[in-house]
């Protein structure tokens, strides 16, 4: 119980921290959407302190099937699009100017010729300051540029994978990328959890599927830390 300046008594909320195994469970789907409706659960249960996913390099540079199959939708109604034989229903809006085009590739050739263009300018322009003059620029043309970022993540393809990394810090994952070696991230991840066992952390949310942990839940359990598995109830840890 907690008391406050009208002397009135509240439940001190718990504590949560999230922990996410990518190597073992990467998201099935957008990697945003599944981070904020895994946050919106952990939420349920208390004040979530720390969310972070740990994996090798590996899991950034891998496309899974879904973001394959998506890609290549993409691409045959793009074909279809510049021949004529679809037509959109309302045409290609670009989020940063309004411009609108009659076809998907119409509206990335304007983006990239336009917009990325003059990002990249100003990104030059960021580089030749230095201090608060940097600063103050970086606060006012690229920070604060929501609607280009909006655009380019919708329009312009990552050089590698699918935007995991980045798409998870968007949603405020603290995302480590771990070394190429055998079971790194199964170590990171009992590292994070043993420290979560000395800091007064009330619920634990792990998300994997891996039996390695069995042991670390065991632990969990007996320093009173309540402990939550986000994986496939047919796995070891279900």
């Amino acid at each position: 119980m907690i008391r406050n300046k009208e002397g009135i008594y509240s439940v001190k909320p718990k504590k949560v921290v999230v922990l996410w195994d990518l190597d073992n469970k990467p998201p099935k789907g957008p990697p945003y959407q599944a981070a904020m409706a895994l946050k919106k659960v952990a939420q349920n249960f208390g004040d979530v302190v720390d969310i972070s996913a740990y994996a090798n390099r590996h899991a950034f540079i891998h496309l899974p099937q879904w973001v394959r199959e998506e890609r290549s939708q993409r691409r045959q109604i793009d074909i279809l699009e510049c021949k004529g034989m679809v037509t959109p229903i309302e045409p290609y809006v670009c989020n940063v100017c309004g411009r609108k085009c009659k076809t998907n590739l119409d509206l990335k050739k304007h983006f990239k010729q336009l917009h990325e263009r003059e990002r990249e300018k100003k990104l030059s322009r960021m580089r030749s300051l230095k201090g608060k003059k940097r600063q103050k620029y970086k606060e006012r043309f690229i920070s604060r540029n929501v609607m280009y970022e909006e655009a380019a993540r919708s329009l312009l393809k990552p050089k590698v994978g699918y935007g995991l990394a980045s798409e998870l810090r968007r949603a405020g994952v603290f995302v480590k990328m771990v070394e190429d070696k055998p079971q790194s991230a199964d170590w990171a991840l009992k590292r994070q959890m043993q420290h979560s066992m000395s800091r007064g952390i009330d619920w634990m949310f792990l998300v994997t599927d891996d039996s390695d942990f069995v042991d670390m839940f065991r632990r969990a359990k007996e320093s009173d830390l309540q402990t939550v598995v986000v994986g496939d109830s047919s796995r070891a840890l279900g």
